[in-house]
């Protein structure tokens, strides 16, 4: 894994030739070494809709390519690291909450209405998050962001998870994501956290949640 972790809110990337990863602009604290640098406006392997999909979302940074030969020092803002290890399976994350990942994950982006439906876009417009999750599969490493460290919860057939929507992090698996509200439409005006909403997750898979509602 090309990811060491030094300490709860920073990690070093090895960078080797002919190998590439991807960052969130502003991500880098130091590097050795003969190290590239470079906007990529297309979001990594996304292509074009990728791209579409984080400026909807009001991501108006891109990613960075990162390439040639050395070491990089990875944090941002202060937040807690988590690395996440992917072995050919998939792994959907909250945009804002993407550090790196490598570049031979493929990545695209996700609506979450396509799975939430209408309750998809009310949670973005309500609660503040994005209406885009980035989605990695395949082999390799991603590090996520988080207020005050992650947990990671099990989600099991008979066992779903609800969660504050904005204390989701990211989830793995076979794993279908259902917004709901335990009040009326009058009540939720101003509310935007888990008093009003719930992210059940249910099937088979991990979600990693945050320690704070905070967001990044």
């Amino acid at each position: 894994m090309p990811f060491t972790r030094i300490n709860n809110k920073m990690i070093e990337a090895r960078v080797v030739p002919g190998q590439r990863m991807f960052s969130q602009r502003g991500a880098m604290l130091a590097y050795t070494g003969e190290v590239r640098f470079t906007p990529n406006i297309t979001g990594g392997q996304g292509g074009v809709m990728s791209m579409i999909g984080r400026r909807v979302a009001n991501e108006d940074t891109p990613l960075m390519t990162v390439e040639g030969q050395g070491t990089v020092l990875f944090g941002h803002g202060g937040h807690h690291v988590h690395v996440i290890e992917l072995a050919g399976d998939t792994l959907y994350v909250e945009a804002d909450r993407l550090l790196a990942f490598e570049g031979s994950l493929q990545q695209s982006t996700m609506f979450m209405g396509s799975q939430g439906g209408v309750m998809g876009m009310v949670r973005g417009q309500v609660t503040g998050q994005g209406l885009f999750t980035t989605k990695l599969e395949g082999h390799g490493a991603v590090a996520v962001m988080a207020h005050g460290g992650v947990f990671e919860l099990p989600i099991t057939p008979n066992q779903p998870v609800h969660v504050d929507p904005q204390a989701y992090v990211a989830h793995r698996g076979q794993v279908q994501n259902k917004l709901s509200t335990a009040l009326g439409w009058r009540d939720m005006i101003g509310r935007g956290s888990g008093e009003a909403f719930q992210l059940e997750l249910s099937g088979n898979g991990t979600v990693f949640v945050q320690a704070s509602e905070e967001k990044l």
